[in-house]
């Protein structure tokens, strides 16, 4: 059996919570734990990529200065020197990346940017 609630009924706060979760501004930086500005090291279900990050959407993270690095070499000395042994940059613009598909993702010091 379905309840139903009576619009008029809900608080204040109930209605706030539904505004946000309708609202076109549920795609602010306070809505996930990504730091814009900052370099990440993303690993997705199928590649690794590197990439500035400049937006966050909930279905979609935007990065600059992208490449897809094929070949990381020993991941931990990688991740802290940034030296992978492969690197195919993407040419200049954004990446769309859909957050679907994220497994992890780390902030790194630099963004290799010089095809290896």
């Amino acid at each position: 059996m379905r309840t139903f609630v009576n619009i008029n009924d809900l608080t204040i706060g109930q209605a706030k919570e539904l505004a946000m979760l309708f609202s076109s501004k549920n795609t602010t930086e306070e809505h996930h734990p990504y730091e814009i500005g900052k370099n990440y090291l993303i690993r997705t279900v199928t590649m690794i990529d590197t990439g500035r990050i400049v937006a966050v959407f909930p279905q979609e993270i935007v990065v600059e200065d992208a490449a897809w690095i094929a070949d990381t070499g020993r991941f931990t000395g990688a991740l802290q020197s940034c030296n992978f042994n492969e690197v195919e940059p993407f040419p200049e613009g954004k990446l769309v990346i859909g957050r679907g598909s994220i497994v992890d993702a780390i902030q790194i010091p630099t963004l290799p940017r010089l095809q290896k």
